[in-house]
């Protein structure tokens, strides 16, 4: 990625740094999660460095590996009974304000599509419109739970409306990478994600914001 400015990749660092200080504070500080967020940002940035990613003409896609382990730790926190007392001691008011960090990041999807390292269509400028989700989390955080004028409905609304957004850029990321079921971006494909540091986007960032909007609807609804 020698073509990429600097500044992008320093941007796009430090939303990484400041979407684990908010998971940090939203865990009460818990130690286990601080260390295990370290150690797999820095296992997926080594292993990245190595080109790793970039051979996408494999099955499965070595990207599997990127999402699958996030994944698989999601679903156990929910389905098993110590997992939902680990998230039941969540902050849901920080995991609302953590979700600011998309806003830098669709910044940095932009700046990467002005340089040719992803295609426009999962840009605001194609069919991505989760920035919004990132504007609009400043205001459910005060509102909703610093001046409490928000109801729980409204608040659980604004979860599944914002987990569906980032369902959508996910898809289309996924169908506009090089892989053999490649669906977008045929003139310009999605291959920013494939280095170091963009490979924090998938593995971390997103796996993050989504477990957000779970365990916040999953709490609220109780």
């Amino acid at each position: 990625m020698e073509h990429v400015p600097i500044y992008i990749s320093i941007v796009f660092v430090l939303t990484t740094v400041l979407t684990v200080a908010l998971l940090y504070k939203a865990t009460n500080y818990s130690k286990p999660v601080i260390i295990a967020a370290m150690l797999w940002l820095a296992l997926q940035a080594v292993v990245s460095l190595s080109g790793f990613y970039t051979v996408t003409n494999v099955t499965p896609p070595r990207f599997t590996l990127l999402l699958m382990p996030p994944v698989i730790f999601i679903t156990v926190l929910f389905f098993t009974k110590k997992g939902k007392l680990t998230t039941d001691g969540f902050d849901v008011k920080t995991l609302t304000l953590l979700h600011i960090v998309r806003i830098p990041v669709e910044l940095t999807l932009y700046w990467l599509y002005l340089h040719k390292a992803v295609p426009g269509i999962i840009t605001f400028e194609g069919r991505n419109f989760d920035i919004l989700c990132g504007l609009t989390a400043p205001l459910i955080y005060y509102f909703g739970y610093i001046k409490n004028a928000l109801s729980r409905k409204i608040i659980i609304a604004w979860n599944i409306a914002c987990l569906l957004l980032l369902t959508n850029v996910v898809i289309t990321a996924v169908l506009s990478a090089p892989f053999p079921f490649q669906k977008f971006g045929s003139d310009q494909p999605n291959i920013a994600l494939f280095y170091f540091p963009f490979i924090w986007l998938p593995c971390f960032i997103v796996p993050t914001v989504l477990f957000a909007h779970l365990t916040s609807i999953r709490r609220l609804m109780k």
